[in-house]
């Protein structure tokens, strides 16, 4: 908590800690089982850290093409992006990692079920879960047509399945 601010994102690596250790089945020495713990706590958040980053960079970076924006479009894609980045940290970290895999790293269902450990279809799952969150939180921000390219990139996801 004292590193992140964040009270959800504390708890699910204080979770994923606990889990990490239970499917490793260590045993742990009763003197050194604090420093363990702090340390893949503290390797989580690193994780999570560099991950958002890489989210956070496509809006830093991006510069629209072709014409420059009216003032009220500015604006408009401000408060896009204030909410696209508040989405992405309520989001469940499971899924924000399958989501920024797919979609900023452009690895297919494969290769992301391969780096984690998972299968395809649990990826599956993630991405559906991850577009409709976004959907769910992004609707009052949005407009019918972006709603309609939502759907389109769950209509990838399963030609990506497919594939």
């Amino acid at each position: 908590m004292y590193r992140s601010g964040d009270e959800e994102l504390a708890t699910d690596i204080a979770q994923e800690t606990f889990m990490r250790i239970w499917e490793k089945q260590l045993i742990i020495d009763q003197t050194t089982v604090k420093g363990l713990l702090f340390k893949i706590a503290g390797n989580l958040f690193i994780s999570h850290y560099r991950k958002d980053q890489v989210a956070n960079k496509f809006f830093k970076t991006y510069q629209p093409t072709g014409h420059a924006l009216a003032p009220d479009e500015q604006v408009y894609f401000s408060e896009l992006k204030i909410a696209y980045e508040k989405s992405l940290n309520t989001m469940p970290e499971k899924q924000r990692v399958v989501f920024l895999m797919s979609r900023v790293d452009e690895l297919t269902y494969k290769e992301i079920a391969e780096t984690l450990g998972l299968s395809v279809k649990a990826i599956e799952k993630r991405m559906n879960l991850a577009l409709d969150h976004l959907k769910r939180t992004l609707k009052d921000k949005i407009s019918g047509f972006v709603l309609l390219f939502l759907e389109y990139l769950k209509s990838l996801t399963e030609r990506n399945r497919e594939l």
